[in-house]
């Protein structure tokens, strides 16, 4: 919590006591994982492009959509299993026969994760005037009594690696990926292609942190209210004098020398 003092005009004398509303992290756990030969689905358009490459290049990759789910665990009180699905968008430079210019083609892939943290007892239903299509079911969903709320922090992740594989019989449920991420490459997922067609595999790095939070009422000291002290600058400077205060890059001129990078060459 950030400290009251910070930026504020108060003599340091205590005045009052209030509740907040806060969510508190009961647990939280950060990963790196490291996802190998995850399969690219592609539109129809997209998949025609595809068929016809000679060699593939990823060029990006980033995080468009996550579907969390929150179970409790069974005979394990206060623990919860986190189950989350990342959609990533991934963008291709392809290269065809005949063709010195690489085509761009997007598709998506899937990675789902789990994690089991503590999220602490509750059997409360919680209802907000700030939403009201959470307060009825037909709409969204029965939400879980006393679950807390699972919070995912990702950075995009890192593009590896990527080869031209083909498909195989082993099951993909690409049924759960939504409308509003297939609009991100214009149509639908091809998902019924036959055994043996041209398909993309791409390898990922992915860095995440979980966390269960739940909202509790928490008694904290007030010593004045937060006065801003910084005044509004609107001035805009001309792009030299913006240059100008940058300071020089020694280092990209001058590398500093002695680092060790751990790989044990000789």
């Amino acid at each position: 919590m950030a400290d009251a003092n910070i930026g504020c005009e108060a003599n340091g004398s205590f005045k009052e006591a209030v509740c907040l509303d806060a969510g508190r992290v009961f647990d939280s756990c950060c990963d790196r994982d490291c996802l190998e030969d995850l399969r690219v689905y592609f539109s129809e358009a997209g998949q025609s492009v595809i068929n016809e490459a000679v060699s593939i290049k990823i060029k990006s990759a980033e995080i468009v959509y996550t579907l969390i789910d929150v179970e409790p665990v069974n005979l394990n009180r206060g623990c919860y299993s986190s189950d989350i699905t990342f959609f990533f968008l991934i963008t291709l430079d392809v290269y065809t026969a005949g063709s010195s210019c690489p085509t761009e083609v997007r598709g998506i892939s899937l990675y789902n994760k789990k994690a089991v943290l503590y999220g602490g007892e509750g059997n409360v239903r919680t209802f907000s005037s700030d939403n009201p299509a959470e307060n009825c079911p037909d709409l969204c969903g029965r939400r879980k009594s006393g679950a807390p709320r699972c919070v995912v922090q990702a950075v995009d992740p890192i593009a590896l690696s990527s080869r031209i594989g083909v498909t195989s019989p082993i099951f993909d449920n690409v049924g759960l990926i939504p409308e509003c991420i297939t609009e991100y490459i214009g149509g639908d997922v091809i998902s019924d292609l036959p055994d043996g067609s041209p398909a993309v595999f791409v390898t990922l790095g992915l860095f995440t942190i979980v966390q269960l939070v739940r909202n509790v009422q928490v008694l904290v000291p007030v010593y004045d209210y937060c006065i801003p002290e910084k005044h509004c600058d609107c001035n805009i400077d001309r792009p030299c004098d913006v240059f100008r205060q940058i300071q020089f890059p020694t280092e990209d001129f001058f590398p500093t020398g002695g680092g060790n990078c751990g790989c044990g060459c000789k």
